[in-house]
Order: structure tokens, then sequence, then C-alpha cells
């Protein structure tokens, strides 16, 4: 029966030898393994007395504890020596990367499409790059009108086009209405729900030049102004909740007629105009205005191909930022927030 000391001496020098893992794998099997040396001085055991058993297994449970140590060890300088792309320990935890989430906006989006596609609405998709005869000539908007200028436009230095005019960042989603009624070849009924980046020079706390809008259309044989109502009241009611009330202001708008301004109590001071004392920071008078809507011009009408004598359509362009700011008790003061880029903010969504 080996001595447990002179075992020390010779498991110090084979380890002083080992130069790599496998190396060390080997001598863990020799000592550790199920037929190694520290099991089989544990056999050797049943012949002694039971004092010196207990002395003995004293001994031996020291000599391995000791041994396992220093393997351990041994193993962890080897492996800082070692190439990472060589060794893979695959007995430690897998890393944990950070998680990414959605934006704020995108889940808003796709909220507001599933409660207009309830109601028939099918959602489109037009250019973010647009020509000004889209932007502006077919709304009942022609050169010289100031939301035409350059300090409310972002325009592209580009060559000017015979028929189509200038290049911009789309100023608002209301370009795909004609672009609607022609690609369905002025046939009506038309319900469409356009949602996407817009761009205009204004920044304040309720105005980024990056936002979104969403633009909805109705065009059939007897619309009218209660239709136009009714569709916004239950969307206000679906995305706000049944506490929410909104109501239209007369309005001029270009490319409706008549127009309103939609405006929903808001969500910040909860319809009440005032914030612990103070005037509400967002809407001023308990009101927050959300979206430009009316009836389709005749204009607008016959651009699309449509004879307004015989159809007659409503249209609304809502701001999604201003939607989810309206959150029944998210209580959110400033837009601005949302595309700053500040992980402690977006991470809450």
């Amino acid at each position: 029966m080996q001595n447990p000391s002179d075992i020390i001496k010779e498991f110090e020098n084979e380890l002083g030898k080992v130069s790599s893992l496998a190396v060390l794998e080997q001598l863990t099997i020799t000592y550790l393994g199920r037929n190694g040396i520290i099991n089989t001085l544990l056999q050797s055991m049943k012949d002694l007395s039971v004092e010196k058993k207990k002395e003995f297994g004293k001994e031996v449970n020291e000599l391995k504890f000791f041994i396992t140590s220093e393997l351990e060890n041994k193993k962890t300088t080897l492996a800082k020596k070692t190439d990472e792309t060589t060794f893979i320990d695959v007995t430690l935890p897998g890393k944990q990367y950070p998680k990414g989430s959605l934006h704020m906006i995108t889940p808003a989006i796709e909220e507001i499409s599933k409660i207009f596609e309830k109601i028939g609405f099918i959602r489109v998709s037009y250019p973010e790059v647009e020509w000004e005869h889209y932007a502006f000539e077919v709304l009942n908007m022609p050169r010289g009108h100031p939301a035409r200028d350059d300090f409310e436009t972002f325009y592209f230095d580009t060559p000017e086009h015979k028929k189509y005019a200038k290049m911009v960042l789309s100023p608002h989603t209301s370009s795909g209405q004609v672009r609607e009624m022609l690609r369905l070849n002025s046939k009506p009924p038309i319900r469409m729900i356009n949602i996407a980046k817009c761009y205009r020079l204004n920044w304040d706390t309720t105005h980024t030049p990056m936002f979104h809008q969403f633009e909805g259309l109705c065009v059939d044989r007897g619309i009218n102004i209660t239709h136009l109502k009714g569709t916004i009241s239950y969307f206000a009611k679906e995305f706000f909740g049944e506490n929410r009330e909104i109501r239209l202001r007369p309005h001029h708008f270009q490319f409706t007629e008549p127009s309103f301004e939609v405006d929903v109590s808001c969500g910040v001071c909860l319809g009440k105009g005032m914030v612990n004392g103070s005037k509400c920071r967002v809407c001023k008078s308990g009101w927050m205005e959300l979206a430009g809507s009316g009836m389709v011009h005749s204009n607008v009408l016959r651009a699309g191909g449509i004879d307004p004598d015989v159809y007659t359509g409503w249209a609304f362009g809502f701001g999604p930022e201003r939607c989810v700011m309206m959150k029944e008790g998210l209580k959110l003061n400033d837009m601005r927030i949302m595309y700053g880029g500040d992980i402690r903010f977006l991470e809450q969504f």
C-alpha cells in the first residue's frame, strides 16, 4: 500500500512536466479516474482495522482534495495560454449576450395596422423619396405654396423632371392617395392605410425632423363626414381606451374640403389641461392635436382619375409618435426622446 506522502511527491513531479490540456486530462484519469490511484487506495482499506481505516481514510481524502485543487489550478493556467479558437470548455456556462428589442414605434405601427385591418382597410406602402408632383401638385398645392418652401421640405439636389418636378423626402403620407387611386385603375371602393416615414424641418416637444404618419383613405359612393368621424372614433377607442374622447375642429387643408383637425383628450393630464398645478407641457389645454382630416377635394379625386360627381371620400393623416405619447398611463411629454438613442429610455419598451 502506497504512502499518501509518497504519492504527493510523485504527483507534483508529474504535474510539473504537464504542458498541454490533453496531457493534463490523462494525468487526471491516472489519479482520479474510476481505476485511478485514489480509488485504488480507498479499495485497499477493506483489510485495515476500524481505527486505521479512519486515520487512513482521512489522509486519502486530504490527498484527493489536494490533487483535485492542483489539477484545477493547472487547467486554468494552461487554458489562459491556449488560443481560444482551439479550446472550448464545454463545461462552462454559455456567454449571455445583450438582447435587443423593437423600437417602441414598431409595435405601435403593427397595432394600428391590425385595428384598421378589422374594418377592411388594406395597408400599402409608397416611396419615401417622392416627386413634387405627387407630394404637392396633385394635392392642390401649386408652385409658390408655403409648404413647398425649402425651410419646410427637404429637397434633393438633382435635375428637375419635366412632369414630376423636383425630388423630395416625402413630407407626408398624403402623396399615397393619388398613387393608390391610380394603382387601382381609378376603380373604387378604396380603403387604404399607408404608414411611412416623413420628413420636415421641425424640432420641439411634439415634432422631430423624421417622424411617421399613417394615412387613411376611403373612397366609394355615398361616403360622408359621419363615416369619417365614426372611423376616427373607433380608432381612438381601440388604441387609447374607452375613456378617451375625440373632437373635430374646422380647419383648412389644400387637399380636403371641408377639413378638420382631430384632437384626442390628453393622456398626460387626462384632459384637465393641468399637471401638479401647472399647465400641461404637452397639450396646454386638455386636448392633443393628433391628425388632419376631411373630405377628399374634388381636384384630388380627378387627379386619381375618379369622377367626384359619382364618388366621394375622406382622408386623414395621424402621427404614430403622438399616438404613443397619448397612450393611457405613459405620460410621455417630449417626442424627441424617442429618437435620442438613450438606451435607458428605449429598453423600457
